[in-house]
């Protein structure tokens, strides 16, 4: 499983975010909560991050 894309995160990733301005990336679930309220972005769970939610 892939790693979280923000710096300094070691989590694994388990949510792709659209981000209208930049480029796709996966995030880990913390990252993608503070990233998806910023209007414009979409997040979008992985199918295989069925583990990460609770």
């Amino acid at each position: 499983m892939a790693r979280c894309a923000e710096s300094d995160c070691d989590r694994p990733a388990s949510v792709r975010v659209h981000v209208p301005w930049a480029d796709d990336r996966v995030v880990c679930a913390a990252h993608a909560r503070s990233l998806a309220t910023a209007d414009g972005v979409v997040a979008e769970p992985l199918e295989d991050a069925g583990d990460e939610f609770p």
